[in-house]
C-alpha cells in the first residue's frame, strides 16, 4: 500500500513538474470540434490566456495546466493532451519557423456575445444560437428595443439572426401570409414601429441597420448568416427611397427605386438589382441560392476555403481554421454571393470558384469588422419553416460549424503588429 501511495504522490509531482501545459487538438483526431472552442472561452473566463495555434493541427488551442481545465475537458468528452513547458516551447519554436504556414495569436479577453434575435419564437432556428449553446459560450440575446436604445456599446461581438432588414418579413407573404405567426410578427414588428415613432418598419429597420453600423465603425465585430447578410446591405442602399411594395408597408414603392440606390452606404455589396416582386422569394440578384441548385445538389455540393498566410494575413487565417479546407455547402433564403455584385475591397474566404460565388465574406469599417457567411444551417441542407433544430451532438465534427465559432473566438485575439 505504501509503494502504491508513493507511485500516486510521484505520479502528481510529475504532472506538476513536466505536465506544465495542454494542448486541445483540433485535428481529425478531435471528438468533438465544437466544444473545444467553448473550453477555450471557458479558460479565457478563468483570466487565463490561450494560445490558438493557427494551421497546426487544424488550428489548435493550448494554455496552462490547471486541474479544474482539465477536469472541464473530461466532462465536456473533448480530446486533449498534457504536455510539458519542453514540448510546448518546441511546438512554439516550430510554428515561429519562417518556411511554414503556422503561427500563434494569442487569446486574452472573452468577448460579450450578444444575438440579434425576437424575443418571441420563430418558426425556425438559428446556426449561432444552437453553436453557442452547444459550445456553452454565454451570450445574451438583443433585438430592436435593445439597439435603439444603445445597448450595443456593452457588447464585443454581435450576431445578426435570420433577420429581413428591409422591412419585408422575409418576403413570406406569398407562402405564409395566412399563418398565425405570420400575422403575429406583422403586428408585433408594426406596434414597436409606432412606439418609437416610425412610421414604417422598414424605416424602423434602417434606424436599426444605422445603429449597427456606429457598433462596427467603433470597433465591434459583426457576423451574419443566410437573409440578415444582404438584406442588411439592400436596406443601406435603399435609405433614401421605398423598395418595399404595398403588401408590406401599405403604400407603393419609389418609381425611381432604383436609380435612387446608393451603393457607397453599402458595406459588401454593390450595383445589384432589387425584386419588386412581392411574391418572389428572393430579395435581390446578390443571392446565388439559384445559381448553385442548377448546378448541384446535397450529394456534390461542397465550397472551398482559402488557405492564408498565418504569419502574414492572421485575421482570415483565424476565421478559416477548420480541419479541412472542403466544406459541404448548404442551402438558404441567401445560400451565397454572386462575385460580380461583391465591392473590390471584400476579402473572399469561401468560395464556388467554378460558379463565380462566393460564400464567406469579410471585411473591415472603421474600426471594426463585419463577416457574411451565407446559408442558413451547415447541418441542414435545406431548412424550412417548422422543421426541428439540428442537434448538434449528432454533428461534433462539423467544419461548417467551425466557422461560426471561429468568429466568436475572433474578437479575444491580442492585435499583432503590422510586420515591416
Amino acid at each position: 500500500m505504501k509503494q502504491l501511495h508513493l507511485l500516486f504522490v510521484l505520479f502528481w509531482i510529475s504532472k506538476a513538474i513536466y505536465g506544465n501545459e495542454i494542448l486541445v487538438y483540433m485535428d481529425n483526431h478531435q471528438k468533438d470540434h465544437l466544444k473545444a472552442y467553448g473550453i477555450a472561452y471557458y479558460v479565457l473566463k478563468n483570466q487565463v490566456n490561450v494560445d490558438w495555434l493557427l494551421n497546426y493541427r487544424g488550428g489548435s488551442f493550448m494554455f496552462a495546466y490547471r486541474s479544474d481545465f482539465e477536469n472541464e475537458l473530461r466532462v465536456r468528452n473533448v480530446s486533449y493532451q498534457v504536455i510539458s513547458d519542453a514540448q510546448a516551447n518546441a511546438i512554439r519554436t516550430e510554428i515561429q519557423k519562417e518556411d511554414v504556414n503556422m503561427d500563434v495569436m494569442r487569446l486574452e479577453v472573452p468577448p460579450k456575445v450578444a444575438v440579434f434575435t425576437p424575443k418571441d419564437k420563430l418558426p425556425w432556428d438559428d446556426a449561432v444560437t444552437l453553436a453557442l449553446t452547444y459550445a456553452e459560450i454565454p451570450y445574451d440575446k438583443v433585438f430592436i428595443e435593445e439597439i435603439l436604445t444603445g445597448k450595443l456599446k456593452d457588447y464585443d461581438w454581435l450576431h445578426l439572426h435570420h433577420e429581413d432588414f428591409t422591412g419585408q418579413y422575409g418576403k413570406f407573404w406569398a407562402s405564409q401570409g395566412a399563418m398565425p405567426w405570420y400575422k403575429e410578427q406583422v403586428n408585433t414588428y408594426e406596434t414597436m414601429a409606432k412606439k418609437f415613432g416610425y412610421t414604417k418598419v422598414s424605416k424602423m429597420e434602417l434606424a436599426v441597420v444605422m445603429e449597427i453600423k456606429k457598433f462596427v465603425a467603433s470597433g465591434g465585430f459583426l457576423f451574419a448568416m443566410c437573409s440578415a447578410t444582404d438584406t442588411y446591405d439592400i436596406a443601406l442602399s435603399a435609405a433614401d427611397t421605398d423598395i418595399c411594395p404595398s403588401v408590406f408597408d401599405h403604400d407603393d414603392i419609389d418609381p425611381q427605386a432604383t436609380q435612387k440606390l446608393n451603393f457607397k452606404n453599402t458595406l459588401a455589396f454593390k450595383d445589384f438589382n432589387i425584386s419588386f416582386n412581392p411574391i418572389e422569394y428572393e430579395h435581390s440578384d446578390i443571392d446565388a441560392t439559384n445559381t448553385i441548385s442548377r448546378y448541384m445538389n446535397e450529394t456534390n455540393d461542397f465550397f472551398t476555403l482559402f488557405e492564408f498566410s498565418a504569419k502574414w494575413d492572421p485575421v482570415p487565417s483565424m476565421l478559416c481554421q477548420n480541419h479541412t479546407l472542403i466544406i459541404p455547402g448548404f442551402m438558404g433564403q441567401t445560400t451565397a454571393f454572386m462575385k460580380k455584385y461583391i465591392k473590390s475591397d471584400v476579402l473572399i474566404m469561401g468560395e464556388y470558384k467554378n460558379l463565380e460565388v462566393a460564400k464567406y465574406i469579410h471585411g473591415n469599417y472603421g474600426k471594426g469588422t463585419w463577416t457574411w457567411y451565407g446559408g442558413h444551417d451547415p447541418e441542414d441542407y435545406q431548412h424550412f419553416v417548422h422543421d426541428p433544430p439540428t442537434d448538434l451532438s449528432l454533428h461534433k465534427n462539423s467544419p461548417g460549424y467551425r466557422l461560426i465559432l471561429n468568429n466568436i473566438l475572433f474578437p479575444a485575439a491580442k492585435k499583432k503588429k503590422q510586420k515591416t
